[in-house]
């Protein structure tokens, strides 16, 4: 069975969010080699440079709830309504 790769696309994307995240991790650590220690390492490394940044005040945190609102707002009214705004 010989599929097209916007066939197999198609199919991923009615896949749960779960399946999903899997599939799309598999093809990334597939697609460029890297093992899975590599990422973790790259990770570890981006999550001290950020707390760095945090820690020199580098960069400026914002509160949870400021965030929440501003995305509430960007979203459609339909959208809104749903979450109960």
């Amino acid at each position: 069975m010989n599929r097209s790769a916007q066939q197999i696309l198609e199919d991923a994307l009615q896949l749960p969010p779960d399946d999903m995240d899997w599939l799309v991790e598999s093809l990334l650590i597939k697609g460029n080699g890297k093992a899975e220690p590599e990422i973790q390492a790259a990770w570890d490394d981006e999550i001290k440079c950020r707390l760095d940044e945090i820690d020199s005040g580098t960069v400026e945190l914002i509160p949870e709830e400021q965030v929440r609102a501003e995305m509430i707002a960007r979203l459609s009214p339909e959208a809104r309504a749903r979450l109960g705004h």
